[in-house]
């Protein structure tokens, strides 16, 4: 799961400025880093020293940034000094995860203190003996735990989710919770620790609240598990529904990993899209449209951690690296930002390329 924490980097697409403020229109894809009073952007994750760092002491934030027509995923900062930085994410998820930390990070700033995410014990006053892993872990069981569903709202359809009411309701149920109170404090802890998501507008509001219960106990608001398949999508007209076979899929996972090319053999940031049934990982430049540069179809792929790259230069190797070998005997090798992240793309994978058609 990609989210933007304190010293933590990320890829993601900055759109470049000129000295006096003019928007270039030049989108690269960088590494950034969110650390106390700035954002700081790298060419790559293994710099040592960053190409530019963005204050956040008196800065604004505006997100979506409606300032470039079809690119949907912008947010804006704009800094004390009236300059404006655009960025993109590679999905609304980690858009969403951005926005909420750097939020933060201006708020403390601005109110004399340290930014850090919440402790939801100390915030909420979990009992010690709750644990919220196992918790989470319940309310995922397909049979006894929380069912995702497909809901619409506001002409827009939110797949693979759930209302906060209905897991209050499944708290007091399986006897989780006593009664509606302490059941709303369990569903913030989850939503605080990131287990749960907000989905609609309502539910992000919420959680952007300055309230000890960021949680909402209503039938409007919207959650999904953090590692589901969630997506949101538009109502669609009849030629919109007659999509190719290959992206019919549910999409099970998605971000930014670094892609070795098949002809050159340098490095790329791409933006990766994973769906099941039919199986097929879709891989994009994230500085350009939404069109696919091209799939890898996964069933029957064969896909192992790796310590090595044939043809590839040492000071572009930084570990976490997986290869993907498909039924047609095509070798594709990718680079992700953490051993934690290369270890549940691999998960993913696995999972899809055994279970999809």
């Amino acid at each position: 799961r990609l989210i933007s924490r304190i010293e933590e980097s990320l890829p993601v697409v900055t759109c470049r400025i000129d000295p006096q403020g003019t928007v270039l229109n030049s989108w690269k894809a960088v590494w950034v880093v969110l650390s106390e009073d700035g954002v700081e952007f790298y060419k790559k994750k293994t710099d040592r020293s960053p190409k530019g760092m963005i204050p956040l002491k008196g800065a604004t934030l505006i997100s979506p940034c409606q300032d470039f027509g079809k690119r949907t995923l912008v947010f804006k900062i704009t800094t004390e000094k009236k300059q404006d930085h655009f960025f993109q994410a590679s999905h609304v998820e980690e858009r969403e995860f951005w926005v909420k930390d750097i939020k933060r990070a201006i708020t403390c700033l601005q109110g004399g203190k340290r930014f850090a995410r919440k402790s939801t014990r100390r915030s909420i006053r979990l009992p010690d003996a709750v644990n919220l892993n196992e918790l989470y872990l319940l309310m995922k069981d397909q049979d006894d735990g929380v069912k995702e569903l497909k809901l619409e709202q506001e002409n827009r359809v939110f797949n693979h989710c759930f209302t906060g009411a209905t897991v209050v309701e499944w708290l007091i149920s399986k006897e989780k919770a006593r009664n509606r109170p302490e059941a709303l404090m369990l569903a913030t802890g989850l939503l605080n620790e990131g287990f749960l998501q907000p989905a609609g507008d309502l539910s992000k509001e919420g959680a952007e609240s300055a309230e000890q219960t960021s949680f909402l106990d209503e039938t409007k608001a919207l959650y999904y598990f953090a590692d589901s398949g969630f997506f949101c999508e538009g109502y669609s007209s009849d030629e919109d529904v007659l999509l190719k076979e290959e992206f019919r899929g549910n999409i099970v996972k998605q971000g930014c990993l670094l892609k070795q090319g098949h002809r050159r053999k340098n490095w790329k940031v791409r933006k990766f899209i994973l769906r099941d049934d039919p199986a097929y990982m879709h891989y994009y430049d994230p500085t350009k449209g939404d069109d696919p540069l091209g799939s890898v179809h996964l069933r029957g792929a064969v896909v192992t951690a790796v310590e090595f790259v044939p043809d590839a230069k040492k000071y572009d190797i930084d570990g976490n690296l997986f290869e993907i070998i498909t039924s047609d005997e095509i070798h594709y090798f990718l680079q992700a930002a953490t051993a934690e992240e290369r270890k549940e793309w691999i998960k993913a994978i696995q999972a899809v390329s055994k279970s999809g058609k």
